[in-house]
């Protein structure tokens, strides 16, 4: 497996693997065991420049190429990734601590993907519309916009680069890719790999792992690209938004969430206990979808509560390299650091633990807490860790002005005995996607996925993906011949 990585440890800019030209590097470390997985020499602003022009240079031919030659080469990227499944389900493992079940969920989704990517290419179509003009043609072209700067997450790397990667690539455009730091292979150069295999035209794909601490927003700021599609914090998307804004680009952003996942009086207990576990602790928490806040009406409260508090604290904690771990690794010490200082705090403030987990290394075992005060801070904000907050709540009216009391928008469920119930509730919810009966961690190719508030910017997925890589042009014709007035 080390092979694997120090092969791809590298930039790839316009078909080249080379070094960066940076004066430090990057260290790649699985975060479970400590281990040095490679190490990469950051890109600079003028490599990332470097690649910026070699997808402006490649993207014209690219856009004339017959969509269906498009279409091969992402279906060819998608027997790449089947093929090496394993092998890419193993870096998973050791790169951002993922389990063996969220490794495979992670690449179930990034096959569904390409294969919508894949049919993408056929649907970026025109119109010809009506005009109160006698003689005229008004007809509407679909193009693509040209270059796409590409930043992605630590938390679902493989699959949230492609998931921007793949659909812009298929609609005609260049693209530029920044991975996380903490995970620049399966979020960056093994993207690369993949496309190369699959022949995608060099110049098409570039890969950049650097840091604004090497490049500042040279990423952003270039004039090459015109849409920047950028997956997580809002504290960072705010930042990637005013500068966007600044430069008159298009910002696609999908940030952060604080869900909550309510149980109302006639739900199903044991199954909202399963939906609510998954839920919060699929990745330990590590999920913008997860449901932070679990709300419980307070005439199913106890029983949920010990069925869930029994099933969390029956979770198997460990090694994500084995089959039986449910909750590995957060990606760093510091995130790690993070989660147990957040615990202990509110806890100090006055809630209850009713689990109180304990850091051992980077692998945080799960907290659940109850009895906060209504103004918790913890509350308000997004938990990337494996911690649940209980809520009990007296009414729809209650649980729908707790749910919509924090600045985030993103998902969330409802879960009841009667399906209009549910859906009259989630559709006083202020968030993008709500799913009723279900867990809240949901992605799937052709619904329209994003959030509102300070969750993003935008949708992706399905349709939406026209929409964020695609431009509209208008293009009249004048049969006859038209009036002036002079």
């Amino acid at each position: 497996m080390t092979s694997f990585f120090t092969d791809l440890a590298q930039q790839y800019v316009d078909g080249e693997w080379r070094p960066g030209k940076g004066s430090w590097d990057i260290i790649d470390f699985n975060p479970y065991s400590g281990e040095k997985l490679a190490s990469i020499t950051v890109a600079t602003a003028d490599e990332v420049d470097q690649a910026y022009r070699a997808a402006e240079r490649t993207q014209p031919d690219w856009a004339d190429t017959n969509p269906y030659a498009r279409r091969a080469v992402l279906e060819k990227a998608l027997r790449v990734v089947e093929e090496r499944e394993d092998e890419i389900g193993e870096a998973i493992v050791a790169e951002l601590g993922g389990t063996r079940l969220k490794a495979g969920f992670e690449l179930h989704l990034a096959k569904e993907f390409l294969r919508e990517a894949a049919q993408l290419t056929l649907r970026s179509t025109g119109q010809i519309l009506p005009s109160p003009t006698e003689g005229k043609e008004n007809r509407v072209y679909r193009l693509p916009v040209g270059v796409v700067g590409v930043i992605s997450p630590f938390n679902f790397p493989f699959l949230l680069s492609l998931k921007s990667v793949a659909p812009a690539l298929a609609l005609g455009n260049a693209v530029v890719l920044k991975p996380h730091q903490n995970t620049p292979i399966c979020g960056g150069t093994l993207i690369a790999k993949v496309f190369e295999e699959a022949g995608l035209p060099a110049g098409l794909l570039n890969v950049v792992v650097t840091d604004i601490a090497e490049i500042g927003d040279s990423l952003l700021e270039h004039p090459v690209p015109q849409v920047i599609s950028f997956t997580g914090s809002d504290r960072i998307g705010r930042h990637v938004a005013r500068v966007c804004a600044a430069q008159l680009k298009r910002a696609v952003l999908e940030l952060g969430g604080n869900s909550a996942l309510i149980v109302l009086d006639d739900a199903d207990v044991e199954y909202a206990v399963d939906a609510a576990v998954f839920s919060r602790y699929i990745h330990q928490g590590q999920v913008c979808m997860a449901a932070n806040r679990i709300l419980v009406d307070r005439a199913v409260e106890q029983e949920f509560t010990e069925k869930f508090v029994a099933k969390v604290a029956s979770l198997r904690v460990g090694d994500p390299a084995d089959p039986a771990t449910h909750i590995g690794p957060l990606i760093s010490s510091s995130q790690a650091d993070a989660v147990s200082k957040l615990v202990d705090e509110t806890v100090a403030a006055g809630a209850t633990a009713l689990l109180h987990g304990r850091a051992e290394g980077n692998v945080v075992s799960p907290s659940v807490l109850t009895g906060l005060a209504a103004d918790a801070p913890v509350l308000q904000q997004e938990i990337f860790g494996p911690v649940a907050l209980l809520v009990p709540f007296d009414g729809e009216d209650e649980a729908v002005r707790i749910a919509n009391d924090t600045p985030y928008g993103l998902s969330g469920a409802v879960h009841t005995g009667n399906i209009e119930r549910g859906v009259r509730v989630g559709q006083r919810i202020r968030t993008g996607m709500i799913h009723i009966n279900d867990g809240t961690v949901h992605d799937e190719p052709i619904v329209p996925f994003g959030g509102e508030k300070n969750s993003g910017l935008g949708r992706l997925n399905g349709e939406s993906m026209l929409e964020a890589f695609t431009t509209q042009k208008w293009i009249s014709v004048q049969h006859g011949r038209s009036q002036f007035p002079f």
